[in-house]
This record gives C-alpha cells, sequence and structure tokens, in this order.
C-alpha cells in the first residue's frame, strides 16, 4: 500500500516527507487502509518526529 500510494503521489509532482505505517487505534470496527495526505512547511517534520506517547502512538521515547 505505502509503495502504491508514493507511485501515485510521484507521479502528481508530490514528495513523501514521512509515511508512519501500523496498527493504530480506530472507532471502527472494521478492517480498513488509510492515506491522509497534508502540505508540510519547513517546521512540521520536526514535530512530527517529536517523541510521543499516547494510547494509540509511541516513539522517540
Amino acid at each position: 500500500m505505502v509503495n502504491a500510494v508514493h507511485k501515485v503521489l510521484a507521479g502528481a509532482g508530490v514528495s513523501v516527507v514521512r509515511h508512519p505505517t501500523g496498527a493504530y487505534v480506530t472507532s471502527l470496527e472494521k478492517s480498513v487502509c488509510l492515506a491522509t495526505v497534508g502540505a508540510v512547511d519547513a517546521a512540521m517534520p520536526a514535530l512530527w518526529d517529536a517523541p510521543v506517547h499516547t494510547a494509540a502512538l509511541r516513539w522517540g521515547v
């Protein structure tokens, strides 16, 4: 899935900066796949890389 999304975005001239993947907490009782795309400025990758420790996400701690 990640490679397919990368190919589509690259074809549209979009660079992928981060692509966190995995099983995350959801309110749905379904198996789903979701790709969220957003515009990023120069400061945002540092915010994504900051340590986080929640019920659904943990990295950098």
